[in-house]
């Protein structure tokens, strides 16, 4: 990774000391270093924090259509991890986690599998990583194809995207000529061989977003008041 210059307020000043991060710190260039040293403390509650290629990013705690629905999934992996035969494949899950080894992008949820002990979070890359789909277009593209890259070059082993607007969950993995994917309907159950036995409801999810998401609901409606083909990835979410 290329270095960037420091900012001297940071640099200079100790831990105890550091200026307080906030929405008004977007765009701010600082190295990995410079940001994993500032103290939990120094961060204004409320907003997620990530480090984009040098550039600080602040964006907006999710929503409840997002945390709901994110919160259930836990709930099911949980559920499976402590019942299911195969559950302890699961070493933990967590949400609104950092993948290690990116630009410190923050993921919705991850999940480790078949390391057989506590996971490392900062050094450990999980084999799965979950994106539940902002509203704004930008996010959308950032979670379809930025995210997407950066995390599968990072050695996650699947990418789940579940889009509660476009009523699918889109499934990515590395291929020996860039990322593949794998469509499932709002329908559709969706098995995973990481996850052996482990059955996920996609019409749960969304129902539970639906709840707290009126733009949803209106998606909702229109869609079944229209016929479309079989959903596809928006632009740039293909197979390389």
């Amino acid at each position: 990774m290329a270095t960037i210059e420091s900012d001297p307020k940071i640099e200079t000043r100790p831990k105890t000391s550091f200026p307080r991060v906030g929405p008004g710190s977007s765009g701010r260039l600082m190295t990995p270093e410079e940001f994993d040293a500032i103290p939990s403390s120094r961060f204004v509650p409320g907003y997620r924090y990530e480090l984009i290629k040098g550039v600080l990013v602040v964006s907006p705690y999710p929503g409840p259509g997002e945390r709901n629905p994110n919160d259930d999934l836990g709930y099911l992996l949980r559920l499976y991890k402590e019942s299911h035969p195969r559950g302890s494949v699961i070493d933990d899950t967590l949400p609104e986690q950092t993948v290690a080894a990116t630009n410190r992008r923050r993921a919705d949820r991850v999940i480790w599998v078949g390391l057989g002990r506590k996971p490392d979070e900062l050094k450990d890359v999980p084999a799965i990583a979950v994106e539940f789909v902002s509203s704004k277009r930008r996010d959308a593209l950032r979670d379809y194809e930025s995210k997407r890259d950066e995390y599968l070059e990072a050695g996650v082993q699947q990418y789940w995207i579940i889009d509660r607007f476009r009523r699918v969950m889109i499934v990515y993995r590395k291929g020996p000529a860039g990322p593949t994917f794998e469509i499932v309907t709002e329908g559709q159950n969706y098995e995973t061989d990481l996850l052996p036995g482990f059955i996920l409801p996609l019409s749960r999810l969304l129902e539970k977003a639906d709840r707290w998401d009126p733009k949803a609901q209106a998606q909702t409606r229109r869609n079944k008041k229209s016929r479309k083909n079989k959903p596809t990835p928006p632009t740039g979410g293909t197979d390389g």
